[in-house]
């Protein structure tokens, strides 16, 4: 019974608090937590145009959108408790602005906890219309420093220039405005805000402009006005019925860079809103001035990046830790590892103290990297420059292993060379004709080889510095290697060489010297490095605007991986002690070279039943119809 009756009374103080809220002459409304309307009486349906049905769980537009940061900081404070009152403005449905004082406190739930606030609106009597004005100037104010705030973070100059236009009518309420920038006694529009876009870009001639005049007067703001609307500057001239133009001037590093303007067409222009125009051109040149900075920076780093990209060497930049920050396209060539791979790591090799001596450093592709570090000026950071030096490596190799080589050809016939004349010399009574005769041969054999040795390489540092020379013209190519055939064939009493040529085989287009060097170092390659003797065949054959010459061995073979290196300077291909067979490893390096200058080309190939096959390549005299 207690509880039933405790439950009527309760039900009777529900319906006396709902009678109150719908008898009550103020607009009372109440929200939820996530800003929606749970309560809606009678009076608030005649201030603001809503029925309560039409607003009842949703968020109703009532707050201007000036005054949102203002809403948002006393929401802030009811959460703490207590109630305020203050003066303020609510837009209705039909899109008035309603002055108004709101009494604005927690709603709470039995435990106390806040499930939203309740709003009590009193409409402002003539008596509050000086605190509310006060009121508009400090919103004015305080919209003032968002806008310049958001002006200021702008890193764009167009961005800037389009912004300021866009505030200036926002605060001003002007109806139209912009900027204007000077440049060398002449106006440019820029930016624009009410205006047709196809004013962007127009000129006006700075003198005899307004703006000009107000340079003149040494102030930085000034307001004309014409009520014909007769203003002579064409880029006022689009906005009918102007009857105000208020200036103001902005300054870039001390100088005029440009002006905005404001147009008024139907309101009534006041000191307010030139103090707020004159604010707003000296925010407007801090603006243009950190964007203009900001831009240069760009351009700059835009620059060195544009530098850093194209260059040949590989080029990281590294953080305080040492850490990759920037990585070239270069640096992805040389290391094969991209820049997503390496950034926030350390360099895959070794980076030298900065300014010290350069490292040399082999990665695990076998590339040899030359590698050097500088620091940069007043950062933590440092730049790592680095590039491909596995060419002069190699070359330098080639080089010792040349010089080792050449050393030891040399050495033996001019030891034999020596010999033989200190005997003769020595001994010339005592020794028959015979023997005489024997020494001086032996002498001039090697001699031979001397002389051989040298021409190869005199012709092998010609074709270093590309300048062989060559006459090229039509020849007969069958003739020559029959020839070549017949002198080789005595040289060698293990090997069987064999000609197969053409009778009718086409002319060619060539040198007939250069080729004849050709095939005579490709038929001494295939005795050489047929150590055990064996087969060797010469054959001839047209092939399209070609003719395909092979010399094809039973020998010891190329070893995988070395059918083009075969033709570098001073390397010979073969599977065992590449000295055992002599030689410097000029030879088949001057024969592509030969080959080439004729506009031909020559390649090595294994054959599948053992051996070595090599093919020169020549073009014909008459291509085939």
């Amino acid at each position: 019974m207690a509880e039933q009756r405790a439950a009527a009374g309760q039900d009777r103080v529900d319906a006396t608090a709902r009678a109150v809220v719908e008898s009550a002459a103020d607009a009372i409304v109440a929200f939820g937590t996530d800003r929606t309307v749970l309560l809606w009486n009678p009076a608030a349906e005649r201030m603001f145009g809503w029925s309560a049905k039409e607003v009842i769980g949703t968020e109703p537009p009532i707050i201007p959108e000036e005054l949102e940061a203002e809403h948002n900081a006393v929401l802030e404070r009811i959460r703490t408790g207590g109630q305020i009152s203050f003066a303020t403005r609510r837009a209705r449905k039909d899109g008035a602005l309603l002055d108004l004082r709101i009494d604005i406190s927690a709603l709470r739930d039995r435990a106390g906890e806040i499930i939203g606030w309740v709003n009590v609106c009193h409409r402002t009597g003539a008596d509050q219309a000086a605190r509310s004005y006060m009121a508009q100037r400090a919103r004015v104010v305080r919209k003032l420093g968002d806008v310049v705030a958001d002006m200021t973070a702008q890193r764009d100059l167009e961005a800037v220039l389009d912004r300021i236009a866009a505030s200036l009518c926002e605060l001003t309420g002007a109806d139209a405005g912009g900027f204007v920038l000077i440049e060398e006694g002449r106006l440019r529009l820029v930016s624009m805000e009410g205006l047709p876009a196809s004013l962007r870009g127009r000129t006006a001639d700075l003198p005899t402009s307004l703006v000009g005049e107000l340079m003149r007067s040494s102030r930085t703001v000034m307001m004309a006005t014409d009520e014909a609307g007769g203003f002579d500057d064409l880029i006022w001239s689009a906005l009918p019925g102007l009857h105000t133009i208020a200036l103001a001037l902005s300054h870039v590093g001390g100088r005029p860079y440009g002006a905005l303007y404001a147009l008024y067409s139907r309101r009534k222009v006041g000191h307010i809103e030139l103090e707020l125009l004159e604010l707003m051109a000296g925010h407007a040149g801090v603006a243009l001035t950190n964007a203009m900075a900001f831009e240069e920076v760009v351009r700059q780093r835009a620059h060195e990046r544009a530098v850093i990209d194209a260059s040949a060497d590989g080029i990281a930049v590294l953080d305080s830790g040492g850490l990759i920050r920037q990585w070239n396209p270069s640096a992805h060539k040389l290391t094969g590892m991209s820049a997503e791979e390496v950034a926030g790591k350390r360099p895959p090799f070794p980076v030298p103290e900065p300014g010290g001596p350069t490292l040399t450093h082999r990665l695990p592709s076998g590339r040899w990297l030359e590698v050097m570090c500088n620091g940069l000026n007043g950062r933590q950071e440092q730049v790592v420059d680095f590039r491909d030096v596995t060419a002069a490596k190699e070359l330098e190799e080639a080089k010792d292993l040349f010089l080792a080589t050449t050393s030891h050809e040399l050495r033996t016939p001019i030891t034999v060379v020596q010999g033989f004349a200190s005997t003769l010399a020595s001994r010339w009574d005592k020794l028959s004709d015979t023997e005489r005769r024997s020494a001086v041969q032996t002498i001039a054999e090697r001699a031979g080889s001397l002389g051989r040795l040298v021409e190869q390489l005199l012709l092998g540092s010609r074709a270093g510095a590309d300048q062989l020379t060559v006459t090229n013209g039509a020849f007969d190519l069958a003739q020559l290697l029959r020839g070549a055939a017949v002198a080789f064939r005595p040289l060698s009493q293990r090997h069987t060489l064999t000609a197969e040529i053409p009778a009718d085989l086409p002319l060619v287009h060539g040198d007939m010297t250069a080729t004849d060097v050709i095939v005579g170092q490709l038929l001494e390659n295939a005795f050489k490095y047929s150590p055990d003797g064996g087969a060797v065949t010469i054959r001839a054959r047209p092939a399209g605007e070609w003719i395909e010459v092979t010399v094809d061995d039973e020998g010891i073979g190329i070893a995988p991986g070395d059918h083009e290196r075969i033709f570098e300077r001073f390397v010979q291909g073969e599977a065992g002690d590449r000295r055992r067979f002599g030689g410097i490893g000029l030879g088949l390096y001057i024969v592509r070279q030969l080959a080439r200058a004729q506009g031909g080309e020559v390649a090595a190939s294994s054959r599948a039943s053992g051996g070595t096959r090599m093919m020169l390549q020549l073009r014909r005299a008459d291509p085939p119809a």
